[in-house]
Order: C-alpha cells, then sequence, then structure tokens
C-alpha cells in the first residue's frame, strides 16, 4: 500500500492518479499536519474512489493534549465519520513520553467502525517496543513511524525490529523521507506500507507581488510557492509496489 499525505484536493486527485491506495488528509503542511477543514474533507470524499484517512491534531506542536484539545479531537473525529472517511490518524502521550492508553483506547474506540492510524507522535515516544506494544492494545489498524529518526531511511533498523516485534499483529508503515530511491529498501525489511508526500512546487499565479509584507510564520520562505504532490514521484513508487505484489 502507498499513502499520500495530501495537503489539497489537488493532491489527493494527483495521489489518486498516480496509484496511491490511500490519502491521508491534513491541512497545516508547516505544522507537521493538522486536522484539515471540513470541506476539504467532504470534496475529498467526493472526488476519491480510494481509501480516505483524516488527520486528527488540533495544533502542532508536542502531542500532550488538555482536556478541551481532548474534546476537539472527539469533534474532528465526529466529522470525519459524518463525512465518510475511511479512518483517522491521531497520537497522544503523556507527558512523560509513554503513551497515553487511556485517551487513545477512548478515541480508537469512539470512531468505530473508523481505522485508526497512530502518526508520528510514535516517533517522540520514550521506548519505542513497549510504545508499539501499548498502540497495540489500545486496538491501532497501524503505526506511522520513520523509526524514531528524522528520516525512515535513517531509522530503517528501528523499523525491521517493529517488523519483526509486532509479528503482524498491527501495520508497520514508514514514513518520512521515502521516495523512489529508498522504497525498495523498505519493502525489503518486511515494511508493511510506505507514506509519503512526494511534493513539487509550483508557482503562484500572482503576478503583482509585495514580498515585504508576509502572512506566515519563518518556517514558510516562499509565500508564492504552492506545494502539491508531484505526479511522478508518487507514480514511481506506486509502482515498485505493484512490482513486489
Amino acid at each position: 500500500m502507498l499513502e499520500i499525505c495530501s495537503f489539497s484536493l489537488e493532491s489527493c486527485l494527483i495521489a489518486q492518479k498516480a496509484g496511491a491506495g490511500r490519502v491521508e488528509l491534513c491541512g497545516g503542511m508547516f505544522e507537521g499536519g493538522t486536522t484539515p477543514s471540513a470541506g476539504l474533507i467532504r470534496l475529498a470524499r467526493q472526488k476519491l474512489s480510494i481509501q480516505l484517512y483524516v488527520m486528527i491534531r488540533p495544533r502542532g506542536g508536542d502531542f500532550c493534549y488538555s482536556d478541551a484539545e481532548f474534546e476537539v479531537m472527539k469533534a474532528d473525529i465526529l466529522t470525519a465519520k459524518n463525512l465518510d472517511a475511511n479512518g483517522v490518524v491521531f497520537g497522544i502521550l503523556n507527558p512523560n513520553g509513554s503513551i497515553d492508553i487511556a485517551r487513545t483506547t477512548e478515541l480508537v474506540n469512539f470512531a468505530a467502525p473508523l481505522k485508526v492510524t497512530f502518526h508520528r507522535a510514535f516517533d517522540v515516544a520514550n521506548e519505542p517496543i513497549q510504545a508499539l506494544e501499548d498502540i497495540i492494545e489500545c486496538g491501532c489498524e497501524r503505526i506511522l513511524t520513520s523509526g524514531q529518526k528524522n528520516t525512515a531511511i535513517e531509522g530503517i533498523d528501528l523499523l525491521k525490529t517493529l517488523v519483526a516485534k509486532s509479528n503482524n499483529r498491527i501495520e508497520i508503515m514508514a514514513g518520512s523521507g521515502v521516495n523512489f530511491q529508498n522504497a525498495q529498501q523498505f519493502l525489503s525489511v518486511g515494511i508493511h506500507a510506505l507514506h509519503m508526500t512526494g511534493k513539487g512546487i509550483q508557482e503562484s499565479k500572482m503576478t503583482f507581488r509585495k514580498p515585504d509584507v508576509s502572512m506566515a510564520s519563518s518556517s514558510l520562505s516562499n509565500e508564492y510557492e504552492i506545494y502539491e504532490a508531484d505526479f511522478e514521484k508518487c507514480k514511481a513508487v506506486a509502482e515498485q509496489i505493484l512490482r513486489i505484489k
């Protein structure tokens, strides 16, 4: 399975055309992914025939949430259910870096019958093997992870260990820096799915530009560049997976 992380309807359609089997729909690209708008979820569901999983993350930053933020997550899960998503994506940690089993289990049960991916909050958990067991206990369908490194290729040794320790009780999906050049390495260690953005840059259609006024944080270096999924990058990885099958 190839999953494409998409931040726009355009990227969703590119992902489907390229041969992806699932879209992870997000807002907030420069925060690492937050909950997308209801309008985007609705249109993505209308346009896609492949699986649609919705990010449930009320803000950027860490994964230790207040009671108010937890209520927002439940409301956003309900929105995703009502808009016919196939699944949701979230992760919750305790202050000490362990998996918040109670709250994760509550959200997994609340989301049912939607399936749940536990996202890269796993990569900042304090003990990866215990985190794996805790997430399995919570009833999640898969874990998205880079092997607790900035990129999945750096974390490939832990990814291999997680595949072995999981013993097919949960899917292990590699994400962060996945591309055509390294996809085969992940498949060779038994990874169940690959996750990528495959992003390319499109130039803004604006001809008048006011470079001394910014609407975004410093993390966005150029507001006249638009990031969308790149068809050829996504297609190349999808074809590698098809050859394995």
